[in-house]
């Protein structure tokens, strides 16, 4: 079988690509190696997608992922091995099989980027975590940290404070980059302490997570911040490793593309987080891969 639009991701670009190639009758299988979601289904609370005042990520992502079932759309959930995306008919070949399409639409989004210091890989699920909704009911009643000043590490602080008896914002400026409104919950929250202009040097701990080391940026001081755990917030890296010599890519490793998301490979194109682009948010990612899901189907009418 050879499908009309493979698409590589489940999150919401790839779902909202989903759902517009299924609408328009195109034969389209959805790959992903985790399941549907991607960082909207680890996300606690979504309050800035247009029609829902407030929701929790995993349910919005459940919502688009039955859409795109409910219209029939195939679903792999499998890793990518290898694949050829030049010629006319496009291979993917994952640990489960070897699929062809007539076109690809990647989006695979990011991935949460590591501090690359001592003890973050050694902890790592032993105290260290990059995702509040998955473990934060882990910690009740304990101490833990969160590293990062944007909206993602206040809002997730905001909602590891219901479980946690007191929590460090440690933030490597000396004010929040978080909007208004999120600085504005986390300052009246009693159990949240912000410590500016520090970053982390080490994870400590035997077993498990004891301690976090930290550094003044202005004045090189060091000191040890008593934690049962440390929830990494300092932005993404694109999941673009597996793309490396066979599509276009900005030094930072995201994908480009012109305004209807297509690549420099004909029949390909990327959607989401994974691109190069001036916003990443859910609204966004599901434009993109309902803007790229009508290219594609442009494309297979033009080879046809």
């Amino acid at each position: 079988m050879i499908y009309d639009c493979i698409i590589i991701g489940a999150g919401p670009a790839g779902l909202s690509a989903a759902i517009y190639s299924a609408r328009a009758e195109l034969k389209t299988l959805l790959i992903d190696k985790q399941g549907p979601g991607g960082q909207a289904a680890t996300t606690h609370l979504v309050e800035n997608y247009p029609g829902f005042a407030s929701i929790t990520g995993p349910d919005l992502a459940t919502s688009m992922f039955n859409q795109a079932m409910d219209l029939g759309v195939d679903i792999a959930i499998e890793e990518i091995t290898d694949l050829t995306l030049q010629g006319e008919v496009k291979e993917i070949i994952t640990d489960g099989g070897e699929y062809k399409g007539k076109t690809v639409i990647l989006a695979t989004g990011v991935k949460p980027r590591q501090l690359n210091v001592p003890g973050e890989i050694h902890f790592r699920g032993k105290g260290v975590s990059y995702c509040a909704t998955c473990d934060g009911a882990f910690f009740k009643g304990k101490t833990v940290a969160v590293v990062g000043g944007g909206d993602s590490a206040v809002e997730e602080a905001n909602f590891l404070t219901r479980f946690v008896e007191k929590l460090y914002i440690i933030h490597r400026r000396d004010e929040l980059r978080a909007t208004k409104i999120v600085q504005k919950r986390a300052f009246a929250n009693e159990k949240i302490e912000f410590v500016y202009d520090s970053v982390v040097k080490e994870i400590q701990g035997e077993n498990k997570v004891d301690s976090v080391l930290i550094e003044n940026v202005n004045t090189k001081e060091k000191s040890a911040i008593e934690a049962d755990g440390v929830f990494i917030y300092v932005g993404n890296d694109p999941s673009t490793d597996f793309l490396k010599g066979q599509i276009s890519l900005s030094e930072q490793g995201y994908i480009i593309t012109n305004e209807n998301m297509e690549t420099n490979v004909p029949g390909v194109f990327a959607a989401g987080d994974i691109r190069v682009k001036v916003l990443r948010q859910i609204v966004t990612a599901a434009a993109d891969g309902a803007i790229a899901s009508v290219m594609a189907e442009k494309y297979i009418e033009n080879l046809e």
